[in-house]
This record gives C-alpha cells, structure tokens and sequence, in this order.
C-alpha cells in the first residue's frame, strides 16, 4: 500500500489549497477530485478557513443545535451468553430506561456456541423489556452471521428482526469502501465491499435506518477517503437510508497486529479536522448530520470538530450499577453537565434527540443544566 502522508503531499501545495478553498467556497458541488484531494491537505490558515465553511454549511443546515441522544451500549457476547454473573438482558435494559436511555445499542457477535436464533431472542428480549427503547444493534457481519445460522436470506432475517423490534442497524465495519484496504486491513481475505453494501441496503429496504462511517487513520490514501464518502453519497441517493456519518480514525491501540507499524501514533489533528470539514461540504444534500465519534478523541479535538462541520456528539453512553464494565466503550460516559458545558462554549443550544433525531417525548428529556453565554 502507498505510505498515505507522501500520497497526500502530492495534492498539497499552499498554491492549489488555496484555490481549492476559493472554489469550494462558491459551489462545493463543482469540485473536481483534484481539489477535494488539495482540501484533504489544507494546513495552516487555509485549513481554518475550510473548517469555518464546513461549519457555516453546518450551521445552515441544522441550525445552532447540539445534539445528542441517551443511549446504553451492551456487548451482545456478554450479555447474550446466559452466564450466572452476567445480569439478566431484560434488567441491564430496564435499568437503562429508568435512568433516561431512550436507545440501546449492541455491539459485536454472538458467541459461536450461541442458539441458533441467538440474535433474534435477544431482539425479543429487549423489546419486551422496554417497548420504547429504540434498538440500534447488528453490524453487517452481525447480520450476515444471525441469517446464516437461520439459514434465511439476509433480507429475511432483517425483516423478522424488524418485526420484532430492531429499530436500526450500525453502520459500523464499512472500514473503507475498497476490496484492496479491507483486505490489507484484514491481513488477507476480508468481507467484499459489496457484502456491506447490500446488506445495509437491505436493511434500509425493509424499513430500518443506518449509520454510516468511515474508518480513517490507517493505509488508505486520500483518494480512498474520497472514493468512500462518493460511495456513501450515492447509496444515500438510492435509499435515504442513512442517518448519519460518522468519521472515526483508527487508534493505535486498536490496530490489528500486522499494522501496528503503521499505526503507531494517533492520526493527526490536523488531518482530522480536514476530514471531517470536507464530509460536511462534500455530503451537502445527501447527509444532514455529521456525528462526532468523541471516544475516539481527546476534549479538544472533539470541540474543534463540532465548530468545523459536524453537528451531534452522539451517545452519552451511560453505565449504571448492574454491569458498569459491558461494552467496548466501557467508562467512556459523557454527563449533561459536560454538554452544557460545550454548548457554552461552542454557542450551541445542547438538544437530547431520539436516535432517527426526533424530539424525545416530554417525559424522557434529561434535564441539561442552565449555563451562562
């Protein structure tokens, strides 16, 4: 794979940042690769100029809103592997309800050893627990997994799950959209692009929603980032699927073995902001709201995204007493105070959304402290 800060370099010079950022400043719709390509470079004082752009568009397009929703991940192993010290499904969902949650998000595979209608039972289980709790679980390797071992089509599966009580799927494992990355980052063979493709269409099909994301920070190049946000755009025109994007970089300490060479520091700041910037004016018209991945970043990062295109922080991730440590984002919780605190800062006015960004009924609000301006 080609070294991605020298493919970068290449398209970077101050001369075509710049015009670059004259250009998307007129009509971001008329930008040619080359120039997204030189945006994805921009540094310095060009590079604030296309973050204070992508956040003007921001700002057009959701207002001077913060938004977030209370959401409780669960790790579907854990709490899908019936073990006696693990608590029931049913009260780690109950739980989460009475503390405010209005979604529940489940993350990764069931075991092996798991019943053959594994992810269905649970669907039923935390549906039954909580009939208003939105459910955003099964990644595309999830799904492809639960109809296999029901021996249903994927489409199948989706509408049984949906019927249940699945509200939403990830679209989280979409990496990048590219045969040749996906298996660089695999170490091998990795599940083809059209694989996810199809499976999130599917879902959208059916009458869910998705996610969708992007993985950065790794052994793609900037034209890999470029194609994957294209790829995204055009399957949003097909389905009006998605309702969301968000761009995580790959941290080091995540990296499969074979890359840790390669992933040896946190992506840069600077690239960071780049990305985010240009998905905003990139997606204008195809996705309205640009999410925050802020376990992924520290404070100040995640501040100067939200004042350079992106628009929702996401889930506060709240733990509880029964099972604080479930979940790969374990200890990760973002309080009100914090939003409000950010809000402040930013100008913003922190709004609690469902996860399809709809008001909460009045009841499940959670109280945001007032601040000062």
């Amino acid at each position: 794979m080609v070294l991605r800060e020298w493919a970068r370099d290449a398209h970077a010079t101050v001369q075509a940042v710049r015009a670059a950022v004259r250009h998307v400043a007129d009509d971001p719709s008329s930008l040619g690769d080359d120039e997204w390509l030189a945006l994805l470079g921009a540094s310095g004082a060009e590079l604030d100029e296309l973050c204070a752009l992508a956040d003007d568009a921001r700002r057009t397009i959701t207002g001077d809103e913060l938004t977030f929703v209370v959401n409780r991940n669960l790790d579907t192993s854990v709490v899908g592997s019936g073990r006696p010290d693990v608590p029931d499904v049913s009260d780690l969902v109950v739980e989460a309800w009475e503390l405010g949650a209005t979604e529940i998000c489940l993350q990764g595979p069931l075991s092996v050893d798991a019943p053959t209608d594994g992810y269905l039972r649970l669907v039923d289980t935390i549906h039954a627990a909580a009939p208003q709790m939105h459910l955003h679980a099964f990644r595309p390797p999830e799904v492809r997994d639960a109809a296999t071992r029901m021996g249903v089509s994927v489409t199948e599966f989706l509408r049984r799950a949906h019927a249940a009580g699945l509200g939403s799927v990830p679209g989280t494992a979409a990496q990048i959209l590219d045969d040749d990355v996906r298996a660089h980052l695999a170490g091998g063979a990795a599940p083809p692009v059209a694989e996810w493709v199809s499976t999130i269409e599917a879902a959208h099909q059916v009458g869910m929603f998705s996610t969708a994301t992007m993985l950065y920070g790794h052994v793609e190049t900037p034209q890999h980032q470029l194609d994957h946000l294209r790829a995204l755009c055009e399957m949003q025109r097909r389905t009006r699927g998605f309702s969301e994007l968000i761009l995580m970089p790959l941290l080091p300490e995540n990296a499969p073995p074979h890359l840790r060479e390669v992933a040896t520091t946190p992506v840069s700041r600077r690239e960071t902001r780049a990305v985010h910037a240009v998905a905003r004016l990139l997606t204008l018209g195809t996705f309205d709201h640009i999410q925050v991945a802020w376990t992924k970043h520290d404070a100040d990062t995640t501040e100067a995204l939200l004042g350079g295109g992106a628009d929702d922080i996401g889930g506060l991730l709240i733990d509880g007493d029964l099972m604080p440590d479930a979940g790969q984002e374990a200890g990760r919780v973002l309080g009100v105070d914090a939003i409000a605190d950010l809000g402040a800062r930013l100008g913003r006015n922190p709004r609690q959304r469902t996860t399809g960004y709809a008001d909460p009924p009045a009841q499940r609000l959670t109280p945001i402290p007032q601040v000062r301006r």
